[in-house]
């Protein structure tokens, strides 16, 4: 399955990569202005497995997706490979993508570009760092504490996992990767990072505005970090590590307070009142302490969901 928005000049070279044992090519044109799609229709004639869905408005690479699952499933697919059509994703790496899926140890895969040390090389350093940072707040949020580059579109899902989740709850524009994971992680699907190769420079063009997407992306994963923990260890089974988040939470605001009052007081009286600040330093350790815990306790009912 082939999500793509304005790919006319590179979509031809990612059909033609593709291997000979996919049973199906499904490219979703997700309301492309550049003619992407008349590119897709040329080459079905080549390609009697070629198969394309046009959007007559733009979803975002979550509603393509989407569109592309709900065919796979209609089409009764055992397993589903998103690879994107900017030519970023090397097809050689799709073997290994979709051997623990096939074989039935892990119920999702997806690429993760930093295992072979050439992305810091090869990435835009501004990106390679933004995808580093995101790949550590999305640890935290969605519960896959063994997985990293979250960005990563290049995956595959069998059909368990994709009957299971239901996909309109998921994300549809930049995040539905990280997203994804989440909905993942509250049905306890098990996930695997597979290392691939990143491509660069290859023509492609990047619609990612980083100012946008640092405030879009932040609030998206607040938002669904305490969504996941009311699904996960409040609605379907309780745990009390929601306590010692709410405790590390709690205590962090008390903190801030009272830290703010210290340096005000400072500010206005030329010196540091003893008790303010020990009370402060007391509620900032303390929230560091249970924010900890509540990590490792989240980190222990997670681990069943890495492939053994």
């Amino acid at each position: 399955m082939i999500p793509a928005y304005n790919e006319a000049h590179q979509i031809e070279s990612v059909i033609k990569t593709i291997p000979d044992f996919v049973d199906a090519i499904l490219v979703v044109d997700d309301a492309s202005t550049d003619g992407t799609s008349e590119v897709v229709k040329a080459s079905q004639k080549n390609y009697t497995n070629l198969h394309l869905i046009i959007h007559n408005k733009n979803k975002g690479c979550g509603g393509a997706l989407v569109s592309g699952y709900e065919y796979s499933q209609e089409n009764d697919f055992d397993i589903i490979v998103r690879m994107d059509g900017d030519g970023q994703m090397n097809p050689k790496d799709l073997q290994p993508l979709l051997d623990p899926v096939a074989d039935g140890s892990c119920d999702y895969t997806k690429g993760n570009r930093f295992f072979s040390g050439k992305a810091f090389e090869t990435m835009p350093k501004l990106r390679f760092f933004g995808t580093a940072f995101l790949s550590l707040l999305t640890k935290i949020v969605s519960g896959y504490w063994h997985l990293s580059d979250f960005q990563s579109g290049f995956t595959a899902i069998n059909r368990k996992a994709l009957k299971t989740i239901d996909w309109s709850k998921m994300y549809s524009r930049y995040g539905q990767p990280n997203d994804q994971l989440i909905l993942l992680n509250i049905e306890n699907f098990i996930v695997k990072d597979v290392p691939v190769d990143p491509i660069y420079n290859v023509g492609e063009i990047s619609g990612i505005k980083i100012k946008k997407v640092i405030f879009t992306l932040g609030w998206l994963l607040l938002k669904r970090f305490f969504w996941r923990l009311k699904e996960k260890y409040i609605i379907r089974d309780f745990h009390p590590l929601v306590f010692f988040y709410g405790l590390g939470l709690f205590l962090g605001g008390v903190s801030l307070v009272l830290f703010i009052r210290v340096f005000y007081m400072w500010f206005i009286t030329g010196h540091i009142p003893s008790i303010n600040a020990l009370a402060a330093f007391s509620s900032f350790l303390g929230s560091a302490q249970f924010s900890l815990f509540a990590m490792w306790f989240d980190m222990e009912a997670n681990k069943h969901l890495k492939e053994k």
